[in-house]
């Protein structure tokens, strides 16, 4: 018998958990299953731009070798300039990092930074790979609360409630997945000086940067706070619809030599797997110096916009449950509300609907949520099929009873 590492025992990827399983068993007994569980843009017909995919094709004869362990320099340039022109001071090719999607990255800015026992702030809604990762560690997720009432906002005194003498870095996730929040620059301001005040590293996953909604503004956190030590994440998979690429990149800010022994650290574990993909890194600097086609998709008669707001209005309509318009990415966050249903486990609750229904969502709690109450639907599916999904998960509600 072959165990399982104790370390996994509190890890969760819900995303990819138990009820993605259970849908797989289901397609292997011949029943088509809809899936708006995850936010993979192919499927849906949402590609990369043709620029893209042809800079990456023409040098795949260049693509042979490893490159440098932080990936290539032009690449690496790219990344570098861009954020220079959101007002990031004093940012080169060296400050930045490529890895095998973000995904890679968050986990190798936790290894570098954390011991048992340490703890890092993390939205409740999260992106559930950053308590997975924290936990494998060694060290706690400590989740802070982001206020559905005023937009999923992250309610600053409870942040500060939760920092202790162990904390050692605060997570921002913005623009939001789950819940679509873009934040003010007044919370992230608030943010900051909690990071400030208490010498924490600040990890800002911002791969939804250019996915914004309504005149939504997205801050870049690094511009807001060159004072601190700041890893802005980003990269392909969302505003360029490459997720198959598997192309991200972390961008080190702030006073550096403050940092010097984590981004040895840092640079080690970028050693030890020898490079990233080096194909895909040919496509960075076509997308961030190309025309942004992705700003079309956005604005009012843009496939995205109408999705959202077909997607949201129609959610709205369904007796006891309320959606809180989401201003960034690609989700709706619905509340099921607890007078209407009486769920104790959302994760059956998606089960029982993947059964009746053959519709794939995720629970809420699978985004460390403390209460049983909401879900996330991708929205990058075409209206019809926004309607038959939505009109499914109207139907099995309508009797479901837990």
């Amino acid at each position: 018998m072959v165990p399982q590492a104790s370390r996994l025992n509190n890890v969760r990827y819900d995303i990819r958990g138990p009820v993605l399983r259970r849908a797989r068993q289901l397609e292997a007994e011949g029943h088509r299953i809809l899936k708006l569980n995850i936010g993979n843009t192919a499927p849906f017909g949402l590609m990369a731009p043709d620029s893209v995919v042809t800079e990456l094709v023409q040098n795949i004869g260049e693509a042979q070798g490893y490159s440098d362990a932080r990936g290539i320099h032009s690449a690496r340039l790219a990344v570098a300039q861009y954020y220079t022109t959101l007002g990031v001071p004093d940012v080169g090719p060296d400050d930045v990092y490529l890895g095998n999607g973000v995904s890679e990255l968050i986990v190798m800015a936790l290894q570098a930074l954390l011991d048992p026992g340490d703890e890092v702030l993390v939205p409740s809604p999260d992106y559930p790979l950053w308590t997975g990762a924290v936990i494998l560690c060694g060290a706690r997720a400590a989740h802070y609360r982001c206020d559905e009432q005023t937009g999923w906002q992250p309610d600053l005194d409870d942040v500060a409630s939760k920092i202790t003498k162990d904390t050692r870095a605060l997570v921002i996730i913005n623009p939001n997945n789950p819940t679509g929040a873009v934040y003010s620059r007044e919370t992230l301001l608030g943010l900051l000086d909690l990071a400030r005040r208490h010498g924490l590293l600040v990890l800002a996953d911002e791969i939804y940067d250019k996915i914004l909604y309504d005149g939504a503004v997205h801050e870049s956190t690094a511009a807001l706070a060159p004072d601190l030590v700041v890893l802005t994440l980003s990269g392909l998979s969302k505003t360029y619809r490459a997720p198959g690429f598997r192309t991200g990149w972390l961008l080190v800010s702030g006073p550096r030599r403050e940092a010097a022994g984590y981004l040895e650290g840092l640079e080690l574990l970028a050693n030890m797997r020898m490079c990233p993909n080096v194909p895909s890194q040919y496509a960075i600097q076509a997308a961030l110096g190309g025309p942004q086609s992705i700003t079309a998709l956005l604005q009012p008669g843009g496939r995205l916009r109408d999705q959202r707001d077909h997607a949201w209005q129609k959610l709205n309509e369904i007796p006891g449950v309320d959606c809180v318009k989401p201003r960034g990415a690609l989700y709706v966050f619905p509340r099921l509300d607890p007078d209407v249903y009486k769920i104790s486990d959302d994760q059956q609750l998606v089960i029982d609907l993947l059964e009746q229904q053959h519709l794939l969502l995720t629970h809420g709690t699978g985004f460390n949520l403390d209460t049983p109450d909401h879900l996330r639907m991708v929205f990058l599916a075409g209206i019809d099929v926004l309607d038959d999904a939505i009109g499914r998960l109207s139907t099995f509600l309508s009797t479901y009873q837990q």
